[in-house]
């Protein structure tokens, strides 16, 4: 895949020769000492960070070097200075670089770790971050909003850097664009590596933002390049553009449950890019398209799965005469010369369409205006499996023109336009999902300032004797590749650092108590047959498994603590296997920590009985669960289920990603069996996940003042079947939300109320 190689080399020279040429080196030790050296320095200046902890440190770093003389800021040695406690660093002034420093193990006390700005008559403009790491440097408190990054100014770049691990409120990177010093800024964001972002459950969890609705219509001229996007799971905009004649070249959205988005603003060139999905996720977008002037070109699209807003390509439908917050029509696109390998529907038109909605939204929420001018040209779709359905369209597309679009399938949808070519096609797999055609086809369509496409995915050369449909143009190079890793991030932070699990095997009481304190993350606590008297809460602060040493003889484990039997912290993982749990009717099961649970948990439970609790999951308002899973079990005797209902604000937050209900018995259960909310009418909000299959509800609910069993309102992704209630004094066992697809398979009902469909389901204005 082609690089902007030169951008980066000449900066990685630049900065190395400047710092061998440097006439004025100065090291310090404390904050002190670096705020005068700061203070004192001058054009050419390198000051150096002692290694070892910094803590509770606010750095504001302001100088006015030149483009040949920078003043640098750097590690002693680098990687070997970390930005702990509560700390952030400011850049003031032009051409200054930070080099080599890793904040972790703490928080920004503003509203960004690095900023491009100290105030406003300080602004940096030609700066550079470089070769630093950013690693869960996340607020205690998850609703806490502030970026990692942001940027003002013009000309500065974030390169070659790591960040990983934001769990809270708001972008990883921000470019602000209030104020005529901040617009063309012409901001670099390249070869960077975006490192896993766990999923956010609502909205504000994009990886980059450019702008913001009431800047949207701003030119910015940002280009973001050559950087890997690895599992960036924050929300369903992994890029979230928002302002005038972005680039978008040559990035790499590895796994990443979320799309490239054209959100707000015109004008946007996207080319090169990799989107790579898997068989396992419906979840992994590619590029979603809103507005006006873009161009979209030689992008390789593998696997991508998702649907409407997260299909390969989703083409919006607009809101006629659209306020600047929402969604303006799609009007004058160009889609050209992108390949589409394995992909499911990737071609998804009028994407948003809600006039069926019309009876729940006002008429300014409503989503009619049709994509025009939009040409669809010179790509190639190609599946192993043949998909019949390429094109999804919600309205009509009548203001997309397709020319010589090739396919190896025939084409069922009921979109059938002549430029969607049934051919015959033969594919090379050259390395791992890199399949290219055999031969090049030269016949092409060649539309208004398509000569402008002179290069492929790879860089080569498009030419008149030397061309082809989809990204890539033959002949390609043996080694060639979709992704390597090691062109993206530091050169010096090992990002496949992997834990290696134990197993410790417990018999008493007190050694499952030390076990617990004592074990690393990722071990397995086996519990040898017996009675385990716990009369304290067991704190689950890590990645831990509880088992049985025997899965035909189970542990019971009963506890007399006061609040709870488990109490969960941030990125604790629970998994209970094979096990008998029983409360005195006093304490709940599970509980969160009643504040900052910055980071998600996890909770797995199999084969385990639930027994003589209040609540079994109760959790905080900003706590999240990426997953919930109960299957093989049984819950009895308890006064309420599972409570995932504390994100009451209507925003589009909710408790849990995936919730998971298989083969599990509830009886006896006094109120709601489960309480699962996401309020809010927010489609960027897509989520809430919820599974409830081969279940069985027994002499459950009698308590419940709401009279309904299971309570789902607003989670978007609902799977219900197979499910027996049986004696359950309800009047509804839940309520569907037709709308989205929901409907109940086949459940078998007596005595137990009945399960309702609300097509439209009426929902508060977020905005």
């Amino acid at each position: 895949m082609k690089r902007i190689f030169s951008i980066t080399n000449l900066l990685v020279l630049l900065i190395s020769f400047q710092l061998i040429a440097q006439t004025n080196s100065i090291k310090v030790s404390n904050i002190s000492d670096l705020n005068n050296a700061i203070k004192s320095s001058k054009a050419g200046d390198n000051i150096i960070m002692a290694n070892g902890v910094w803590n509770d440190v606010e750095i504001k770093f302001y100088g006015k070097g030149t483009k040949e003389n920078p003043i640098t800021l750097t590690a002693e040695t680098i990687g070997k200075v970390t930005i702990e406690g509560v700390s952030n660093l400011k850049l003031g002034g032009e051409y200054l670089v930070v080099n080599g420093l890793y904040f972790k193990n703490g928080y920004t006390p503003s509203k960004n770790v690095i900023q491009f700005k100290i105030d406003s008559e300080k602004i940096a403009n030609h700066c550079t971050v470089t070769q630093c790491v950013i690693e869960e440097f996340t607020q205690p408190d998850r609703d806490v909003s502030d970026h990692w990054v942001e940027f003002w100014g013009r000309h500065n770049t974030l390169s070659n850097n790591y960040l990983v691990g934001k769990s809270n409120f708001g972008p990883t990177v921000m470019i602000r664009l209030e104020g005529n010093e901040n617009i063309y800024n012409y901001h670099l964001i390249i070869n960077n590596h975006f490192g896993p972002r766990p999923r956010k459950g609502g909205p504000h969890g994009e990886t980059i933002q450019l702008g913001d609705s009431g800047t949207s219509m701003t030119p910015s001229h940002t280009l973001v390049a050559n950087n890997l996007f690895d599992q960036c799971n924050g929300e369903i905009e992994i890029i979230s553009s928002k302002s005038n004649f972005n680039e978008f070249r040559n990035n790499v959205f590895f796994e990443s449950e979320g799309s490239l988005v054209l959100r707000h603003g015109n004008y946007a060139i996207i080319d090169g890019n990799v989107f790579i999905g898997n068989d396992n996720s419906t979840n992994i977008g590619g590029i979603r398209v809103v507005n006006t002037g873009h161009w979209i070109t030689n992008n390789y699209f593998y696997k991508i799965n998702g649907n409407a807003f997260r299909s390969a390509l989703a083409v919006m439908n607009g809101i006629p005469k659209s306020p600047l917050n929402r969604y303006n029509q799609v009007t004058d696109v160009v889609v050209a010369y992108n390949s589409f390998i394995d992909c499911k529907s990737p071609w998804q038109f009028s994407v948003g369409s809600n006039v069926s909605q019309s009876d729940v939204l006002p008429a300014t929420e409503i989503r009619s205006a049709r994509p025009e001018r939009v040409v669809v040209a010179n790509n190639l779709i190609y599946n192993e499996v043949p998909d019949e359905n390429p094109i999804v369209n919600y309205d009509k597309v009548d203001g997309v023109t397709f020319n010589n679009n090739i396919i190896n399938n025939e084409n069922k949808s009921e979109v059938k336009p002549e430029g969607l070519i049934t051919e015959a096609i033969s594919v090379t797999e050259k390395s791992i999902n890199l399949f290219v055609t055999n031969e090049n086809r030269n016949n092409l369509y060649e539309g208004f300032d398509f000569e402008t496409i002179t290069k492929d995915f790879f860089g080569n050369t498009r030419t008149s004797n030397s061309n082809n449909i989809g990204a890539i143009v033959n002949p390609v190079k043996e080694n060639a590749v979709l992704i390597d890793k090691t062109k993206f991030g530091t050169n010096w932070f090992d990002t496949n650092n992997v834990l290696k699990s134990k197993t410790i095997n417990v018999s008493t009481s007190e050694a499952l108590i030390k076990a617990l304190k004592e074990a690393n993350a990722h071990d397995i606590i086996s519990l040898k047959k017996g009675t385990y008297k716990l009369n304290s809460s067991l704190l689950i602060n890590k990645p831990i498994s509880i088992v049985s040493a025997n899965k035909n003889r189970r542990p019971e484990l009963i506890f007399s603590s006061d609040k709870t039997a488990f109490e969960i912290y941030p990125k604790g993982s629970l998994t209970l296997e094979n096990l008998i749990l029983t409360g005195n009717k006093s304490q709940n099961t599970f509980t969160t920590l009643d504040k900052n649970m910055s980071k998600a948990y996890d909770l797995f439970i199999n084969n385990v009985e639930i027994k003589n609790f209040k609540s079994v999951l109760e959790v905080s308002k900003g706590s999240f669960a990426d997953t919930v899973s109960v299957t093989n079990s049984t819950v009895k005797n308890c006064e309420r289920g599972f409570m995932l209902n504390k994100e009451t604000n209507d925003g589009g937050d909710y408790n849990a990603e995936f919730v998971v209900f298989n083969n599990t018995t509830f009886d006896n259960i006094q109120e709601v069996a489960l309480d699962y909310y996401r309020g809010g009418y927010d489609e960027s909000t897509i989520g809430g996940n919820l599974i409830l299959k081969n279940n069985t509800f027994t002499n459950s609910g009698k308590s419940e003042k709401d009279s309904i069993l299971i309570k789902n309102r607003g989670i978007v992704n609902v799977e219900f079947s197979k499910n027996t209630f049986k004696n359950n004094p309800v009047k509804r066992i839940a309520i569907l939300w037709g709308e989205k697809g929901q409907e109940p398979g086949e459940n078998t009902i007596i005595n137990s109320g009945k399960i309702e469909v609300v097509q439209n389901l009426e929902l508060k204005l977020m905005y």
